[in-house]
C-alpha cells in the first residue's frame, strides 16, 4: 500500500483497511508502505501471497506486478500486461471499440498544444492518460472562451476526451461475475475530493435505471475485464446520457484495483450482493498467484 503515486493516501487507506479486514478473518497480515526497497522487504517477509493495494502509477501500471512475477510470489489483481494496458486510458479506448464497446472520441496530444488553442470542440475533458482517480482532470465547457491552463503538474502528453453528460454509473466485475450497478450522485463533477472525502458524492445502489442499461452495464463491465485480460477484481466506469437510451452508454475506463476504502464503491457493490468486506478482502488472497 502507500507508494510514491499521487494516490498515495487513498491508497493508504485501502491498505489499512483490507489489512483490518483480514485480520478479522484470522490472516497474518504485514502492512508495507512501498519504497525503493520494496524487493528486499518482501525477500525479508516471504509472504505467502501479496495483496496489491497500491492504486495509480507503479502499483496499478504492471510495475509493481512484474517485480511480484520475476519473485514468484503470489499477488492480486490483473497481471502485467492487463494493468499497463488499462492504465493507458487511450490503448484501454482501443481495446474496447476492437470488441465493439461504446467510447467516446478521444486524442493524445502535447500539453503545451493544449494550453495554446482547443485541440477539440468544446465541451472536452483533459486528463492525465496514466492516472486514476480523476487526478488532474480539467473539464472545458463549451462557454469557456479559451483553451485550458494546465498546471505544471500534467504531464508532457495528455489525454483529450470529448466530454460525455449524463450520469456516472459503475460496474465491479468479482472473477467472471459481473455484481452489480451503482448511480454516483454528485453536485458537481465527480472528482477526486468528491471520490474520497466524507460526504463528496453519494451512491444509489443497486442504481434506479432501466432494466436494459442496468443489464447493458454488467454486460459491457464483463466483457471489457476479458478484452484487458484482467483477473481478481476490477471496476468500470460509465457515462449515460438517459435521453438517448441505450445508446447513451459509454464506457470511460476500467479500474484493475478498484478502491478499497470506507466510501470506496467496490466494497459497497459487493455488501448489496451479500459479499461482506472481510469476504471480498479473503477473495482477493485465496484468489491470488503468479502468472496473471
Amino acid at each position: 500500500m502507500g507508494g510514491p503515486s499521487a494516490e498515495r493516501e487513498v491508497s493508504l487507506s485501502s491498505g489499512q483497511a483490507c489489512a483490518a479486514a483480514l485480520r478479522e478473518r484470522n490472516y497474518k497480515v504485514i502492512e508495507v508502505d512501498a519504497g525503493p526497497d520494496l524487493a528486499a522487504v518482501l525477500t525479508q517477509i516471504k509472504p505467502d501471497a501479496v495483496l496489491n493495494c497500491l492504486h495509480g502509477r507503479w502499483g496499478e501500471d504492471g510495475c509493481v506486478q512484474g517485480l511480484l512475477e520475476w519473485m514468484q510470489i503470489p499477488y492480486s489483481h490483473s497481471g502485467v500486461l492487463s494493468s499497463a494496458l488499462a492504465m493507458d486510458k487511450q490503448r484501454t479506448k482501443e481495446i474496447y471499440r476492437s470488441v465493439g464497446l461504446p467510447v467516446v472520441q478521444s486524442t493524445i496530444a502535447a500539453a503545451d498544444d493544449v494550453r495554446r488553442d482547443h485541440v477539440m470542440t468544446p465541451p472536452y475533458v483533459v486528463k492525465p492518460n496514466n492516472e486514476g482517480s480523476s487526478v488532474g482532470v480539467y473539464l472545458v465547457g463549451a462557454e469557456n472562451n479559451g483553451p485550458p491552463q494546465l498546471g505544471p503538474e500534467m504531464p508532457e502528453f495528455v489525454m483529450v476526451e470529448a466530454f460525455a453528460p449524463g450520469r456516472e454509473l459503475t460496474t465491479t466485475v468479482m472473477g467472471q461475475r459481473a455484481l452489480t450497478v451503482t448511480d454516483i450522485l454528485t453536485t458537481g463533477w465527480y472528482d477526486y475530493d468528491a471520490k474520497y472525502k466524507e460526504g463528496g458524492s453519494s451512491h444509489v445502489v443497486p442504481a434506479d435505471v432501466p432494466a436494459e442499461i442496468f443489464e447493458l452495464c454488467l454486460e459491457y463491465a464483463l466483457r471489457a475485464h476479458n478484452a484487458l485480460g484482467c483477473r481478481g477484481v476490477s471496476r468500470t466506469d460509465y457515462r449515460w446520457d438517459e435521453s438517448k437510451g441505450a445508446d447513451g452508454l459509454v464506457l470511460l475506463e476500467t479500474n484493475t484495483q478498484p478502491g478499497m476504502t470506507a466510501t470506496s464503491l467496490t466494497p459497497e457493490q459487493a455488501a448489496a450482493c451479500g459479499i461482506s468486506f472481510p469476504e471480498l478482502c479473503a477473495w482477493m488472497v485465496e484468489d491470488a498467484t503468479c502468472s496473471r
